[in-house]
């Protein structure tokens, strides 16, 4: 088994053995992709998922065998060349095609006549040495095609045959159906619409899929009857055969109701799942991106959540998030979607009047604006306002999943006292100033960086959307005097008993040790939880770095051969002379292996770094653009927010979204948008073109090519 994962991963056998090992003994990946590297080779927290996950699939596939061989022992069929296709079954969907023949059928007509007795008769006919006619009546041929029909279709080899053929030469094809509804022609380009399988995107199908789930599109699998026809009846009549017309007749009847309907079954659930896994992964890599996002750090913020008729929410956020000010205007309250507002109306007028108040109170330096209803409204107040403030900037914010945060528990616990309307602002301007911090305490499902999310199974999307989160907080670590209980349940080895006496014990007192935790969790769980919780400004200047506890000793003897002293970690001079120690060299000196030297040496050139410090940060903007605005070749700077099979949706100052297909991503030829854009990266792109009436913009991310 080893063996097989090795090979499907292209890792050394050591490597994979290693990591299981360590798995199995209850370490977490992320603690075994930053602290026992020198064990694994150096796999990442994906590579480590991969083997855990290929080895609970080797398990069920093993455990599947077993079952198989018990039962056709128990019936006395198992022989030894049936036994031997069994075992090298290398996946569960062709060890399930090799047991076919032999599974308990449900009630079929082939059934029927074996219990009527004509098992015999059909045997005597498929040995093809006889004329059918002479061995029974009509009723009889009858009886016995069903038998070899059925005796046809269970063969593994011709429906590999049959199946392998549909995927390589046919399509999948869908049509309007009649009488369906699809006012906002949602599936209008599949009407009439055509794909080879062997070419078909996964968002196409999952699109189709869903078509025909709301009924407004019928789907079918193309396929040559005549020629599929033809090739079983090569591989399965003898030449000359006095059965030859009969069994003609048996084939065609095997491979039209029997084989035909099942296979395209398995051919379309085999690409729904290549779909599923493609969509999971896409939504994965988006999440990934905007959990390290840069953070806009030590800005006093106002947070303006949009809105008509129930008012725009305003939140002041302090430079550490703190909630300075909360309180709503109705400026829009009597405007009707799409209309103006009338900015000399006393509504309007008490609005700003307000808002420049709050301006004047707490000088925020940024003011982020919900890109949902009235976004549009709200920025154009904005930014008249800030003619006045020429030092503020602002930019537009995402409020997906800011309405699923405010009604949560976990809103209530943190604000008890404000309405949920008030709770949203905070957490539109958060994500901005820590979006890690932030957007834990949203499921990742509400974010909006997927494509068809509630299409995909939902149990292995939550699974890999919590890796995805568990890997980014321990990536960048956690204060722990002043980590959410949210952001703690990401952290190494922590569960809700060891959160609830951290917060419990940092509430009497801060920590100023990593020792202090020693107390609070047994060892096993502090080894694997310490090195991602950091203490800022506490006794020890490496419990607020990512060196673990156990490297402590060895960071020692380190500075001593470097001669380096703790007491000028922050300095220059430090810092010049840390980076001059080569890893390897000594790595020897220490006795160590050079993964655990190379990192400490990282950690003590920049204590304390947030790895997101040298990503992009957000655009933030002075003037006002609308989509009226755009014309063909306009050159503007955008930030990636959702990245999809058919290509990337950027933010470039409007309520919408501008789609860059995948084809004008790049001069070259691109396979999976993924390897040139992801979400939360900042771009310049060139307009296509614009469709006002649909809201629409199409964008390019190569000059020229519109």
């Amino acid at each position: 088994m080893i063996d097989n994962i090795s090979k499907a991963l292209s890792l050394k056998p050591s490597q994979v053995q290693h990591a299981l090992d360590l798995l199995n003994e209850g370490a977490t990946i992320p603690f075994i992709a930053r602290y026992r590297k020198d064990q694994t080779g150096n796999l990442d927290e994906d590579q480590l998922r991969a083997i855990e996950q290929t080895w609970k699939y080797q398990n069920s596939l093993q455990e599947r065998k077993e079952s198989i061989l018990q039962i056709l022992e128990e019936k006395k069929l198992l022989t030894k060349e049936l036994k031997s296709s069994i075992l090298g079954a290398e996946t569960l969907a062709s060890l399930e095609e090799i047991y076919r023949p032999y599974k308990e059928k449900r009630k079929t007509k082939a059934s029927e006549a074996i219990a009527k007795g004509f098992g015999p008769l059909a045997d005597k006919i498929w040995e093809q040495k006889y004329d059918p006619r002479t061995l029974a009546d009509e009723e009889g041929l009858e009886q016995a095609g069903y038998i070899l029909a059925e005796k046809i279709s269970d063969m593994a080899d011709i429906r590999s045959m049959i199946r392998d053929n549909l995927l390589k030469y046919e399509s999948i094809s869908s049509s309007l159906k009649k009488d369906a509804e699809d006012p906002q022609g949602v599936y209008e380009q599949y009407y009439d619409f055509s794909n080879p399988l062997s070419k078909l995107p996964s968002h196409r199908l999952l699109a189709l899929d869903r078509g025909e789930k709301e009924k407004v599109l019928t789907v079918t699998l193309t396929s040559d009857n005549e020629k599929l026809e033809q090739m079983i009846q090569r591989k399965l009549l003898k030449r000359n055969s006095p059965s030859h017309d009969y069994l003609e007749t048996v084939i065609h009847d095997a491979l039209i109701r029997l084989m035909l309907p099942s296979i395209k079954r398995e051919i379309r659930s085999t690409l729904r799942e290549k779909a599923y896994e493609d969509a999971i992964k896409g939504f994965a890599a988006n999440l990934e991106h905007l959990l390290m996002a840069r953070p806009l750090k030590g800005q006093v913020m106002l947070s303006w959540d949009p809105g008509y008729v129930n008012g725009c929410k305003l939140a002041v956020l302090g430079s550490a998030g703190e909630l300075l000010d909360t309180t709503v205007v109705y400026p829009f309250k009597f405007v009707s979607k799409g209309k103006k507002p009338q900015t000399d109306s006393p509504a309007y007028q008490a609005a700003v009047k307000e808002t420049r108040s709050l301006i004047n109170q707490y000088h925020p330096t940024v003011i982020v604006i919900g890109n949902g209803t009235a976004s549009r409204e709200s920025i154009d107040l904005i930014t008249d306002l800030l003619k006045e403030y020429p030092d503020i900037s602002y930019l537009i914010g995402s409020e997906a999943g800011a309405s699923v945060y405010s009604a949560s528990e976990l809103a209530k616990e943190e604000f008890p006292d404000l309405p949920v309307e008030k709770r949203s602002a905070i957490s539109i301007g958060r994500r901005v100033q820590d979006p890690l911090s932030e957007l834990v305490k949203i499921d990742p499902q509400s974010l909006g960086v997927g494509m068809y999310q509630h299409d995909v199974p939902q149990k292995q999307l939550k699974e890999a959307l919590d890796f995805v989160t568990d890997k980014a907080v321990n990536q960048v670590g956690v204060n722990v005097n002043i980590a959410s209980p949210a952001l703690l349940r990401h952290i190494s080895g922590l569960k809700k008993p060891q959160i609830n006496k951290i917060l419990k014990a940092r509430g009497l007192k801060p920590f100023n040790s990593r020792e202090q935790l020693k107390d609070l969790f047994s060892a096993q769980i502090y080894e694997q939880s310490i090195g991602f919780l950091r203490i800022p400004g506490g006794q020890n200047p490496l419990d607020n770095t990512g060196i673990h506890p156990e490297s402590y000793e060895l960071t020692e003897k380190l500075l001593e051969q470097s001669h380096l002293s703790l007491a000028d970690l922050h300095t220059q001079a430090f810092k010049a002379k840390i980076q001059k120690v080569d890893p390897r060299q000594m790595a020897k000196k220490l006795n160590s292996d050079t993964y655990t030297v190379a990192d400490i040496i990282k950690e003590l050139e920049s204590p304390g770094l947030d790895p997101r410090d040298s990503l992009d940060g957000p655009i933030l903007k002075k003037g006002i653009l609308e989509i009226e605005d755009l014309t063909p070749g306009m050159e503007l700077q955008g930030t990636v927010r959702n990245v999809t099979s058919f290509g990337a949706f950027v933010d470039i100052g409007l309520h919408e979204d501008g789609l860059v297909h995948i084809s004008r991503l790049s001069n070259k030829f691109v396979k999976d948008p993924n390897e040139v854009v992801h979400t939360g990266q900042i771009v310049t792109v060139y307009v296509v073109d614009t469709d006002v009436r649909r809201k629409r913009i199409s964008l390019s991310m190569v000059p020229g090519k519109i």
